[in-house]
């Protein structure tokens, strides 16, 4: 018999058709063809334990798994719906592969040591703080902290108020609810939250802090899980309310917005500019913070770029520098860091042992409460209600700066993480001066 070669020729052109369909489909714009080539790689590098401890090893992990993690989420139907989609996917599943060890213990150590070692996550939030800020128009940016902090801080006493009164409700008693739900889910995180939190409580009481900490801990990773689904859930279930600002903030200000959030094309060397901009606001906040510890430095961080901004003393150049690269962060890392805090920061097994039906319905009146109570202040401030919830609101009940970037990641708002980072730093410190002053008559 022979072959005929118009069968040979169209059989290959069949199977550069099936390859060329499959390489369409993008994750995060690499093809699927060429993210499952590097996928194969990662999984070859850690189980032979190949994978780099450093910055090098860390990105491959955490950029392939953040995206194709948060691209089944997006995609999920339940998860896509009504838990927080890509971004609570992500984060759960990273912990769960921790919790049930598929996770190596070195590839953890690895990511940790990226994210907060090296301090990617100070980067990613400065750089994520200074575009947001820059590319606000002056005015609005104003206008709009000037009535976001007030929402922030009341909404915030009036949250801690009704816990404590669930509290004597359900059994647990008022000062147990604001000392141990209240105040440390709304400390703004670990490091600058629960940590100076427990040493306050452990010097009141006499007692060694550790072990306050392990009480404060499991209040904040569920509150910040919850956050993160509700952050979601409100930006969808609003979707087409007219108290959604879809991303503006305050009320009646779209066309100067829309005016102000011009694209800007990227260049080479402005992003580098861009870097170094950013790294310096950096700089400024961590010096002061020096001067003034009790003042957390993303606070002077934010009120330096304000500041800036206000007086328009930075040229348009480095402004449009500094915006490109927070664009080229937040589009290109914002999948890795959530991988990240999954990785790190959220340990299930802590989690589930703290899990009575007590906590549990404190933890969701918190969140009930303080989204209801922002977006009700918010509306009577000027501020659309879904953001001020999202921002005034959820944010403050979230794990400091990873959890804000994932409660608006959830809600598809990175762009406010200037605000959600000035409520949660400037009203996590309130929260510690006045559990300081709390402790001494609930203890």
């Amino acid at each position: 018999m022979m072959n005929h070669p118009h069968s040979s020729h169209k059989g290959t052109t069949n199977v550069k058709e099936e390859i060329g369909k499959l390489d369409r489909i993008r994750i995060s714009g690499i093809g699927l063809i060429a993210y499952a080539f590097m996928a194969v790689l990662l999984i070859i590098a850690i189980s032979t334990k190949t994978l780099p401890n450093t910055m090098i090893g860390a990105i491959f992990a955490l950029v392939l798994m953040g995206h194709v993690f948060y691209y089944l989420g997006a995609h999920l139907p339940i998860f896509r719906s009504y838990l927080g989609g890509g971004s609570v996917f992500t984060i759960l599943l990273t912990a769960i592969l921790v919790a049930t060890n598929v996770m190596p213990k070195y590839v953890v150590t690895t990511a940790s040591g990226f994210i907060n070692g090296m301090d990617f996550l100070g980067l990613y939030i400065v750089s994520l703080i200074a575009s947001s800020l820059f590319k606000m128009d002056r005015k609005m940016l104003l206008k709009a902290a000037v009535r976001f902090l007030p929402v922030a801080f009341i909404s915030m006493a009036l949250t801690a108020v009704v816990i404590g009164i669930v509290g004597v409700i359900i059994g647990v008693g008022f000062n147990y609810a604001i000392l141990y739900i209240a105040m440390p889910i709304m400390a703004g995180g670990v490091g600058a939250g629960i940590v100076p939190l427990s040493g306050i409580y452990a010097h009141a009481m006499g007692v060694g802090s550790a072990g306050i900490l392990s009480k404060l801990f499991p209040t904040v990773i569920l509150g910040n899980l919850l956050a993160i689904i509700s952050a979601g859930l409100i930006s969808r279930i609003f979707k087409d309310s007219k108290g959604n600002g879809h991303g503006e903030i305050l009320r009646g200000e779209r066309e100067e917005a829309a005016a102000a959030a011009e694209e800007i094309k990227p260049d080479y060397v402005q992003l580098g500019v861009g870097l170094i901009i950013a790294v310096m606001f950096f700089m400024i906040g961590t010096m002061l913070n020096k001067v003034f510890p009790g003042i957390n430095a993303y606070a002077f961080i934010i009120l330096s770029i304000v500041l800036t901004k206000a007086f328009g003393l930075l040229p348009k150049y480095y402004e449009d520098s500094v915006i490109m690269f927070g664009q080229v962060i937040v589009k290109n890392m914002t999948h890795a860091l959530l991988a990240g805090v999954g990785l790190s920061l959220l340990d299930m097994h802590v989690l589930l042992a703290a899990l009575s039906w007590q906590f549990v319905v404190l933890c969701l009146v918190s969140i009930v409460a303080i989204s209801l109570i922002s977006a009700t202040l918010g509306k009577l401030f000027g501020l659309y209600p879904v953001e001020a919830a999202i921002t005034a609101g959820l944010a403050n009940n979230s794990m400091g700066g990873t959890g804000n970037v994932a409660v608006l990641a959830a809600s598809e708002r990175m762009n406010l993480i200037a605000f959600a980072q000035m409520g949660n730093r400037i009203g996590g410190a309130l929260i510690l001066v006045v559990a300081g002053i709390l402790v001494t008559f609930m203890k």
